[in-house]
């Protein structure tokens, strides 16, 4: 899953970077609210994380922004404000969670990994295709009921793959929602955490399309 963090405190973004992509994630971080619009113009993001007061145009404004556009992103706040009045506007701007600093970590992915599974309309809290279960909510896969352990970037991979059952994706588009925007290297990596998933998950359910993507197919 791709997120975008828009915080102005370059301390406070790295942390929360680092603890999001250990989980995981794939983020881009930008530092001001026109480059957060210019940034959701162009990539396709799962949610975002909204600090409130932001240089150049606020976090209100750019909530409001990519609602009026028609983006259903779901949208957390992030703000030192704590008076009821601060979180009304932001709720009423578009904001679908608000979340007041300090915080925990804990309690951000938390609340991120809820949003995703909401997204723009309601996610099932489980994905189902064939005898595989991905549950997103518990970072937990089982094939035929028995469990699959896989590292953070594993499953985010089988995760994408699941959320779209039968359907062609490219290696691009799962670079563009499991890698960001730092990752310079070769597209070959999907291949082989694709590879990774094949043994671990004991079942050919991955089919490789040449020169086009993968499919995951409710049976072998």
């Amino acid at each position: 899953m791709r997120l975008l963090l828009v915080e102005d405190d370059a301390k406070l973004a790295d942390a929360v970077c680092r603890g999001l992509r250990g989980e995981g994630y794939a983020v881009d971080h930008a530092a001001d609210g026109e480059a957060a619009i210019a940034d959701a113009q162009v990539w396709d993001y799962d949610a975002v994380i909204l600090d409130l007061m932001l240089p150049r145009r606020d976090g209100l404004d750019v909530c409001r922004t990519l609602r009026r556009r028609g983006d259903g992103v779901p949208i957390l706040m992030l703000t030192a404000r704590v008076r009821v009045g601060d979180r009304i506007r932001g709720l009423d701007a578009g904001a679908d969670d608000y979340l007041a600093k300090p915080f925990d970590f804990g309690e951000l992915l938390a609340r991120v990994r809820a949003l995703i599974r909401r997204g723009p309309s309601e996610r099932a809290a489980e994905l189902r295709v064939g005898d595989l279960v991905v549950d997103p909510a518990r970072h937990l896969v089982t094939v035929g009921g028995t469990p699959v352990e896989l590292t953070a970037r594993e499953f985010s991979v089988l995760e994408y793959l699941a959320r779209h059952p039968g359907e062609l994706i490219s290696r691009t588009r799962l670079l563009d929602h499991v890698w960001d925007a730092n990752y310079e290297g070769s597209t070959n990596i999907v291949d082989v955490y694709v590879g990774y998933l094949r043994r671990k998950l004991g079942r050919p359910l991955i089919r490789t399309v040449r020169g086009a993507g993968f499919v995951l197919d409710g049976e072998p």
